[in-house]
């Protein structure tokens, strides 16, 4: 018989294990912070700079996408280099792009260095995930889990607020510069506090070329969602060659990752029937998640015609139900071990606040516009982070970078592709709409008097209007068409959530452990050690990786039991 594992290693105090997760949750801040507090801004951003409803989702879509995109390559570098070392890049990356794009003279210039920013952005993403998964057991992850969900949610609210009122008090390009101070801190408090078990020594082998095609396969999409219906029609030559394009090289991706011997996405994953579910569900959520925070922003000063002060205050329903449900649920899961349920009561409340945000309008009350989002912002807090701690349990300890960061891409990319369909569909409807009140409007603007000229530029010059700015006459038809736009948008997302719950309906329900990923390395190498063979045989016997992963989590959970509940086997 071999020897089993019947002990985990002592589980690290609470206290050390905050010191030691401190700058990873002040990175993850700063992250949130240097992405939220733009958020209200940005129609007054665009605005100044000139931009139309394309450039206004290209700002978005540009971090987004590179997020997506690099969120797999920090995650395969996760599990060949020092990971310490690596968030520490990726959050200079982030900041430094950041305030770079405070000096932007045009909305170009802004989207690149948006797009460099969500290169960082990508690392801080998969990288925190990783590391979490380095110190604390998946059954007690629940918990921390909860915080980075509070982390969030204080960027998320105090963002905007801060946003908005820097906006009206100094200017929009100093929101670019707030998060430079919180990020020297969080370098000098990862360095002092973050001390990482060292990784076994891999000669690296990055897969450069399923980086080029996955981000041609991502980027020729996402420009042809952006751009058909405006730039060119949807059945064009230009469909024809970014449409094909886009397959080819998504069809070339999965040959060279078959193939690659230290691939970017390992395929293999999808064996993982819970690796697969969950990121079905994750794009979902993604959607909601990064479509309402966008869109919202708009809604309340292009529907409302609030300033990016109050936007970030009317906001704040969403970013409760957010941190509400994120540091409970954390919390009722390390306390029972039950995850299914809240990822069920999570993806029905995703439907709900996604459907009753669709029917929105310029003069709902407010108090109903505040409980969609609430019910909306509570779906996103129970399954984001809960997603990829599911993941992580069921994953070989050793391929837990690329399991992390595979499903934290999917969300990014559903993120990215919900953003740019909810911005196209927005586009296209409100040009729709301009052309019905065409009658309204330009009996509006004829009775403005002698500033009638000025404002028939301004709404000629195709870019954002300041609709806080307007005159009533204007402001009480933009507010109505913006409105229809906006819950227009948010009926995209609808069916995704949909098939978010089913996905989630069939996922294993697996107990989770309570060994950290360096256990589950060190149970794995002894479980192998001790691996017997009939006798007379001299050849050893190899076990699948899985098995001995699997069979050092048996122990471990006999460890866990009662004393004297094996003894009755």
């Amino acid at each position: 018989m071999s020897a089993s594992i019947t002990a985990a290693t002592p589980v690290k105090p609470r206290s050390g294990v905050l010191l030691a997760l401190s700058g990873l949750l002040l990175g993850m801040f700063v992250s949130m912070l240097a992405s939220t507090v733009v958020s209200t801004s940005l129609p007054v951003i665009i605005h100044d700079l000139g931009g139309d409803q394309t450039a206004f989702t290209w700002v978005v879509t540009a971090t987004l996408l590179t997020t997506a995109i690099s969120t797999p390559v920090w995650g395969k570098l996760a599990d060949l280099f020092s990971r310490k070392l690596l968030i520490q890049i990726a959050i200079l990356i982030f900041v430094l792009a950041t305030a770079a794009a405070g000096f932007s003279q045009d909305t170009s210039t802004l989207i690149a260095f948006r797009a460099v920013q969500g290169i960082g952005a990508g690392g801080l993403a998969a990288l925190s995930q990783v590391i979490m998964a380095d110190i604390i057991s998946p059954r007690e992850r629940g918990r921390y889990m909860g915080l980075f969900g509070a982390v969030m949610a204080v960027a998320t609210v105090g963002g905007p607020l801060l946003g908005g009122f820097i906006t009206d008090t100094w200017g929009w390009r100093w929101n670019f510069f707030v998060a430079l101070p919180f990020a020297i801190a969080a370098l000098i408090i990862l360095q002092r506090t973050l001390h990482l078990p060292a990784l076994a020594k891999k000669k690296a082998q990055i897969d450069y070329l399923g980086i080029v095609l996955l981000s041609t396969a991502v980027s020729l999409l996402l420009i042809w969602v952006t751009l058909a219906g405006s730039s060119f029609e949807w059945w064009s030559a230009q469909t024809i060659w970014m449409v094909g394009g886009a397959i080819v090289s998504a069809i070339l991706f999965v040959v060279v990752e078959l193939r690659a011997k230290e691939p970017l996405v390992p395929l293999t994953l999808f064996k993982n029937r819970t690796f697969t579910l969950a990121v079905i569900a994750s794009i979902a959520t993604g959607i909601a998640m990064f479509g309402a925070s966008v869109f919202l922003g708009q809604y309340m000063q292009l529907a409302r015609g609030a300033t990016p002060t109050e936007a970030g205050l009317m906001t704040i329903p969403m970013i409760a139900g957010l941190l509400l449900s994120s540091i409970g649920v954390g919390a009722l899961i390390t306390r029972f071990g039950r995850w299914k349920p809240f990822l069920i009561v999570g993806s029905v409340l995703l439907i709900a606040g996604a459907y009753l945000l669709s029917t929105i309008h310029y003069d709902t009350n407010f108090a109903l516009v505040s409980l969609y989002m609430f019910l909306l912002g509570a779906g996103v807090g129970m399954t984001m982070q809960n997603l990829v701690l599911i993941v992580q349990n069921t994953s070989k300890p050793t391929e837990i970078g690329v399991a992390s960061s595979g499903v934290t891409f999917f969300r990014s990319l559903g993120g990215t592709i919900g953003v740019s369909v909810m911005g196209a569909a927005l586009a296209t409807k409100v040009t729709e709409l301009v052309g019905d009140a065409k009658a309204d409007l330009t009996k509006a603007i004829m009775s403005l008097g002698e500033k009638a000229p000025y404002w028939a530029d301004q709404l000629q010059s195709g870019s954002i209007p300041k609709v806080s700015a307007m005159p009533q006459a204007l402001r009480v038809i933009f507010e109505d068409i913006y409105a229809q736009g906006i819950s227009h948008s948010f009926l995209i997302a609808v069916p995704f959530a949909i098939v978010s719950l089913i996905a989630i309906l069939f996922l294993p329900n697996v107990p989770l452990t309570r060994m950290t990923t360096k256990e589950r390395i060190e149970a794995s190498e002894a479980d192998f050690a001790t691996v017997s063979v009939p006798a007379g045989l001299d050849v050893a016997v190899e076990p699948e990786a899985s098995d001995v992963v699997a069979s050092a989590d048996e122990g471990a959970e006999r460890a866990d039991a009662p004393a004297g509940a094996s003894a009755g086997r």
